[in-house]
């Protein structure tokens, strides 16, 4: 008696024409490229200015400076790349938990609710990639 794998089953895992492997590709592309670059941003400063995006209450809550907060808050967000890179099954988790930190952290911030609503829309994104790693990592 002989089986056939299903259309979704005989797929390999690396087949650049599925549909749902580049959409993977995408978000961890995404999810590992720009944590790393808003993560090394935050010692320099060069996008912004990124202690203005702290509240008060968190400033408060951590030992330092805001700017010395912000360092800690980057090599958080590197380490979320790189784990994305290598393990994108927890490291797109790491980084949908992190999204949501932030969010929390701009809705008690007057002022930055257009920027909570665009890593809401992140957060989305890294949530299904955790999705897609599930098949495709």
């Amino acid at each position: 008696m002989t089986t056939h794998a299903s259309p979704a089953t005989s797929r390999t895992r690396h087949d650049l024409h599925d549909l749902n492997y580049q959409a993977f590709l995408l978000l961890r592309s995404l999810f590992v490229v720009a944590p790393i670059i808003f993560g090394l941003d935050k010692f320099t400063n060069l996008l912004v200015q990124w202690d203005s995006y702290l509240a008060p209450w968190i400033n408060d809550l951590v030992p330092g400076t805001g700017a010395q907060a912000m360092y800690a808050v980057g090599v958080v967000e590197i380490l979320a790349g790189l784990a994305v890179a290598v393990a994108p099954r927890f490291g797109s988790w790491l980084v949908a938990a992190w999204l949501a930190g932030i969010i929390v952290n701009l809705l008690t911030l007057s002022g930055y609710y257009d920027v909570a609503l665009r890593d809401f829309g992140l957060l989305v994104a890294a949530l299904a990639l955790t999705r897609l790693a599930r098949t495709h990592a």
